[in-house]
């Protein structure tokens, strides 16, 4: 069985100095534990002597193993953070999952909306019913902060400041998050006509199902996927295609990286580099379709 020791260290650094969020942590500590049996059990090192062929040989054994794109994508991830925390660590003098790549195409990786599927998506939600002005405000403050399906259905009235414009997430590390006017209007409008009628007495929770009780993720999913059935949007849409679609949006429009981290929390900014290429993959293909020299 491998040692632990580094992994635990690992595990108390996203939790007392980055303030990661559960979700983050267990991903995170999950996909490095997967990876030491992996050596353990094929390599024979110790996580102190790993270097890029293991870690691409690993890559490359999840790939042929019927490892989603999405999923190999992810753990790259978490082992670049690792590793970059063990290199701060003095444990190597660069890190060997620095120049690893997934030799797969991030196209399949990170799916975002363009502005014509945004619209469509929230067109379906033009109603004057309590469950209309419900679910708009939802996918508006999804859309508007970029946070995790976690973090919204975590939110209680009391982290909403519409006077400000600002949320309170506080899943993992509290971080404050400016909404646009649009979002505002939206959370206001079901604040006032909708929520006092479906909440229960006493209910803290922001957003409430028709039981009175807080919003479930997998109830937000089941209305995410009825509202992109009607606006006919073609591939799986998921909150975390809204989550970076948020992203990619901003960056298109001038954010900087270390803002962008921040604003999603990520743990480590190679989460969010992960997005910045797919837009620049993105912006890429545009140009090459679109441009009559190109």
């Amino acid at each position: 069985m491998f040692d632990t020791t580094y992994i635990n260290s690992y595990k108390d650094y996203l939790k007392h100095v980055r303030c990661a969020s559960a979700n983050t942590i267990t991903s995170y500590i999950r996909d490095v534990n997967q990876f030491a049996a992996y050596l353990d059990e094929n390599e024979n090192v110790s996580l102190t002597e790993v270097t890029e062929n293991c870690i691409q040989a690993y890559i490359s054994h999840m790939a042929k193993n019927g490892r989603s794109p999405a999923t190999v994508s992810r753990c790259l991830v978490s082992l670049k953070a690792f590793f970059s925390r063990m290199t701060d660590d003095g444990h190597f003098s660069q890190s060997p999952a620095e120049g690893v790549t997934s030799l797969m195409s991030e196209k399949n990786t990170i799916r975002l909306l363009d502005s014509d599927e945004i619209q469509r998506l929230f067109s379906q939600m033009e109603g004057t019913d309590t469950k209309s002005y419900r679910d708009k405000a939802m996918l508006e403050t999804l859309y508007a902060t970029g946070i995790r399906v976690s973090e919204l259905v975590a939110l209680d009235v009391s982290d909403v400041n519409l006077s400000t414009g600002l949320i309170t997430c506080r899943n993992g590390k509290e971080r404050l998050i400016p909404i646009y006017m649009r979002a505002k209007k939206s959370i206001g409008v079901y604040l006032s006509f909708a929520r006092e009628v479906l909440a229960a007495p006493d209910e803290q929770a922001l957003f409430v199902n028709f039981h009175g009780k807080r919003m479930s993720r997998q109830g937000f999913w089941k209305i995410l996927k009825s509202y992109s059935d009607k606006a006919q949007i073609t591939g799986y849409l998921s909150p975390q295609t809204l989550r970076n679609s948020f992203a990619a949006h901003l960056l298109e429009n001038g954010a900087d990286l270390r803002s962008l981290q921040e604003m999603l929390g990520h743990a480590d900014i190679s989460s969010t580099q992960v997005i910045a290429r797919a837009v620049k993959k993105q912006l890429k293909d545009v140009y090459n379709k679109s441009h009559p020299r190109a």
